[in-house]
């Protein structure tokens, strides 16, 4: 019989982080995908994941709705209670012979929370790797509640054996994320028009005269500062002159003062070349990411692919502290002129050449395969 893998995807990063293993899982022959969507990827003001996911051909097993109003602290802890009480009923309903979770969001945790309560083998990916904010906290309780480890590089591997994993549970398949990037690696032609494609609100961009690509999250240990945070980055790229593609914050406590700084921005610097996006094909994303002059802000994709990419990156504050990078990072803190004078020497300096930090380009076949194969177990004791 088929193993029937039960994958959740619930926010924008989630299904790029993990869509070509849901292809090597629905494409395997020993296995049964069972997808789940929840969360932020079901709403219209996060650009509706869904859609994308639905267009690519997946079957969605379950849709659920645990996203609380509001964007705070509050919230986000009473959007996870309400995760764990939906998705043990999707779990109970489903009867998954193995879960797999995906990387440090509160939806993270509420997937291992019901999924280890339940007695069902739990799969995490992107474990023992180091950032800041709640994520840290979240991974590495994520860690300590799942069977399987696939980890992104050996320095990953040998932090989830030091907190006490097993080794033989552990393995090192890379990142999915990073398939992607070597696909469009190979091939960077930018093909579309994102405005087009995508409409998205603002100004009119003229890509083939350059731009930037700007994603800033709100940073949930920072989140009474997030409009402050994002006003020094918009008067930053506002100053620098260049043309923009800005991309919506996540579902993070303080993205409603994220998203209102944009807003007000965009209301009062109508003649300002910046155009707003909700979301995109991850592969068009990262078109755009291989012909920009460079990313600024601060998700984890100026370190992840960027790297593989060789995009440079202006990482701004606390979000990725910690996180191992490369050459492409250049780290500034949340200041206008620190942040301008990067984009500067950046768009001056130009790309960076490849590193493999997170893989090869081989991580959603290796983890099919894995799971396909390995000894599926609940049972675990602290090593040391």
């Amino acid at each position: 019989m088929k193993r029937k893998i039960c994958v959740l995807v619930t926010a924008r990063p989630s299904y790029s982080r993990i869509k070509t293993a849901l292809k090597a899982i629905q494409e395997h022959p020993d296995l049964e995908l069972q997808l789940v969507v929840a969360g932020s990827a079901l709403l219209d003001r996060y650009g509706q994941v869904v859609k994308l996911i639905e267009k690519d051909g997946f079957e969605i097993a379950r849709k659920v709705y645990i996203i609380m109003e509001g964007e705070n602290l509050v919230t986000s802890a009473k959007s996870t209670g309400i995760a764990v009480v939906e998705l043990t009923t999707v779990f109970d309903h489903l009867k998954p012979d193995a879960v797999v979770s995906v990387a440090d969001r509160f939806e993270t945790l509420a997937t291992a929370v019901s999924a280890a309560y339940m007695n069902i083998p739990l799969a995490h990916v992107q474990g023992g790797e180091v950032t800041g904010s709640i994520d840290e906290k979240v991974r590495h309780a994520v860690t300590k509640l799942a069977d399987l480890h696939f980890v992104a590089n050996q320095m990953a591997a040998e932090r989830v054996i030091r907190m006490g994993e097993e080794p033989a549970t552990v393995f090192v398949t890379g990142c999915p994320s990073v398939d992607l990037a070597a696909r469009v690696a190979r091939d960077r032609a930018l093909d579309f028009d994102p405005t087009e494609k995508y409409g998205g609100v603002g100004a009119e961009v003229d890509i083939s005269k350059g731009y930037l690509v700007v994603m800033q999250h709100p940073v949930t240990t920072e989140h009474n500062l997030a409009r402050e945070h994002i006003n020094q980055t918009l008067a930053a790229v506002k100053a620098s002159g260049l043309q923009a593609l800005w991309f919506w914050p996540n579902v993070d406590a303080g993205s409603d003062g994220t998203s209102k700084g944009l807003r007000s921005f965009r209301e009062n610097n109508g003649g300002i070349p910046i155009r707003f996006f909700k979301n995109m094909y991850s592969e068009d994303f990262l078109r755009l990411l291989c012909n920009c002059r460079c990313l600024v802000g601060n998700s984890s994709v100026g370190i992840r692919e960027c790297s593989y990419l060789g995009v440079p990156a202006v990482n701004i504050g606390s979000r990725q502290v910690g996180r191992q990078r490369g050459a492409n990072v250049t780290d500034v803190p949340y200041d206008k002129d620190a942040i301008l004078a990067a984009i500067h020497e950046n768009h001056a300096n130009g790309h960076c050449p490849c590193e493999t930090i997170y893989g090869d380009g081989n991580a959603g076949k290796s983890i099919a395969d894995l799971l396909a194969k390995v000894e599926l177990t609940i049972t675990k004791r602290l090593t040391y």
